[in-house]
């Protein structure tokens, strides 16, 4: 993804969804994210990332593991997170 960096550097916070597949958490994430997407609406940037198709921008965050979560905030990491997060937890870290 060239323009990625591009994308990170937004004001308002950008969450991305390293993701693949055949990864059955990151299917159970998908609706939570959407939910996330449809109560925050223009105030926040979800991004969906596949790691196969991505290894490399995956490798330059570290991406272990799928599904992971990166929310940047002007092109700066914020947090990072593992695995599938309650939907309230999600929110409380984007606020």
């Amino acid at each position: 993804m060239a323009n990625f960096s591009e994308v990170i550097q937004s004001e308002k916070p950008v969450l991305v969804d390293f993701h693949a597949e055949w990864c059955g958490p990151c299917k159970m994430l998908s609706p939570i994210l959407k939910e996330i997407k449809d109560e925050l609406g223009d105030d926040i940037k979800i991004v969906k990332i596949d790691v196969d198709q991505n290894q490399e921008l995956a490798a330059q965050y570290q991406v272990r593991g799928v599904p992971t979560m990166i929310l940047f905030k002007n092109g700066n990491q914020e947090w990072k997170k593992s695995g599938v997060l309650p939907k309230e937890e999600i929110l409380k870290l984007i606020n």
